[in-house]
């Protein structure tokens, strides 16, 4: 299995523009006519940061983090290309995201998915988040899942 790395970059990146592209278009697929209401608030704009993750220099993987509150950071745009799935790239990239939004004075991080989602609502698990209820534009969706995870030990 070729061994993934990552790196820090920020939402101009064309490289993680290009898997948010391919992101937009698996999940489309999957939320069919609720896609266009979770759209709108998936946009690569106002992002603290992103991770890239690559193998033999092509990027396979992304996820990125924003200010939700003063303690609190959205985890937002997790992505692995099919072809590199069930490989814990994923799990990587969240790890990063969660040590890079500790360094920078956050406790906690939140994030959205839905139930079309499977395979992330049981990565997120086994990363330590736990459920919640819907937060803002989320509260009351039933296609919703909302979680959360303490970055203090």
């Amino acid at each position: 299995m070729p061994q993934s790395t990552n790196k820090r970059t920020n939402a101009e990146d064309t490289a993680f523009l290009e898997l948010v592209r391919l992101l937009d278009l698996e999940l489309a697929e999957r939320d069919g006519d609720d896609h266009l209401f979770y759209a709108q608030f998936n946009k690569p704009v106002g992002l603290s940061g992103v991770v890239l993750a690559y193998v033999d220099g092509d990027a396979i993987g992304c996820g990125a983090f924003k200010k939700h509150d003063q303690n609190t950071v959205e985890v937002k745009r997790m992505y692995v290309r099919p072809a590199n799935r069930g490989q814990r790239i994923a799990a990587g990239i969240l790890t990063n995201i969660e040590v890079w939004a500790s360094e920078i004075g956050f406790s906690r991080c939140i994030l959205e998915t839905g139930l079309n989602q499977p395979e992330a609502i049981a990565l997120y698990q086994r990363c330590g988040y736990e459920a919640m209820p819907n937060y803002g534009q989320y509260a009351g969706v039933k296609s919703s899942v909302c979680m959360c995870k303490s970055l203090k030990d």
